[in-house]
């Protein structure tokens, strides 16, 4: 699944096509990918809108219209294919967007699990499913006192924490593994229990690991693309996600890989120790 540094890399990639262009109509082959309208309201919306920025928030893209919001969350495996108006459509392309230079911006999903939500602008920040959002890695307002009463209660492991949307939105599976080998956190330390030195760590390891995939244009894992034949390069940089039986970078342990909440985690035993209780105070 896409995460914030690939969904940026998609953003990027967007406006360099888009941005001043108008919809001038939408087609819309299989429903369930437009959520919160119907699609006969949704594609007349949309008519003669124009493209005023393109932004994320969380993992999803946010095109800016003179309106609307118009919300795309590609979960699995959505992508954008840029297409001329008269060009075959291919089994995967759901929602085609005719735009005004007569080119077509085609929705390709072969698992069809993405959503589109066109929202009222100035509701868009409190409507969901942007309003159940929480923090970017970046926001100020992202702190230690902030993550300390956020896991205060959670008896949850730390790997599973830091994929609640709710708290700190855009790390997934991948920079989740990341961000927590870099803090020297086992990933099945109970939130709770973590230190301010832990939760610091959280921050600045997150915002240091979102910022180098960003620049190297997201983790080309599986399925996905930014842009047809455009890869990222941060599969590259990746420490233990995807390394299992590999030796540490650090220590030369070898890397094991265990489900957290179902999700394939990858960590170093040796850097990641375990411990569930309350970590004295540094």
């Amino acid at each position: 699944m896409p995460e914030k540094p690939e969904v940026i890399t998609v953003c990027n990639k967007l406006k360099k096509h888009l941005l001043g262009r108008k919809f001038v109509k939408v087609d819309v082959y299989h429903d369930n990918i437009i959520a919160g309208i119907s699609v006969d309201e949704f594609k007349k919306c949309l008519v003669n809108q124009t493209i005023k920025d393109i932004d994320t928030r969380g993992k999803f893209i946010v095109f800016k219209l003179d309106d609307y919001c118009l919300l795309v969350h590609l979960r699995m495996e959505g992508k954008f294919f840029y297409r001329k108006v008269n060009d075959i459509l291919t089994k995967h392309e759901h929602v085609v967007f005719t735009m005004d230079n007569e080119e077509e911006v085609r929705y390709h999903d072969v698992r069809k699990f993405g959503k589109m939500y066109l929202i009222e602008k100035d509701k868009v920040n409190n409507t969901k499913p942007l309003s159940e959002l929480g923090l970017e890695v970046w926001d100020k307002n992202l702190t230690c006192s902030y993550l300390k009463e956020k896991f205060k209660n959670k008896n949850l492991p730390i790997k599973t924490v830091l994929l609640d949307q709710s708290i700190i939105t855009g790390i997934g599976n991948i920079y989740d593994d990341e961000i927590l080998f870099l803090a020297n956190i086992h990933p099945l330390t109970k939130a709770k229990y973590l230190s301010d030195v832990d939760l610091d760590n959280i921050i600045k390891y997150s915002i240091i690991v979102l910022d180098k995939a960003i620049k190297e244009g997201g983790t080309t894992i599986r399925s996905y693309t930014s842009e047809e034949g455009v890869h990222g390069l941060f599969q590259h940089s990746l420490k233990v996600h995807n390394h299992a039986n590999d030796p540490c970078p650090n220590c030369s342990t070898i890397i094991e890989k265990i489900k957290v909440g179902g999700r394939g985690t990858y960590f170093c035993p040796n850097c990641q120790k375990l411990r569930n209780e309350v970590k004295s105070k540094e």
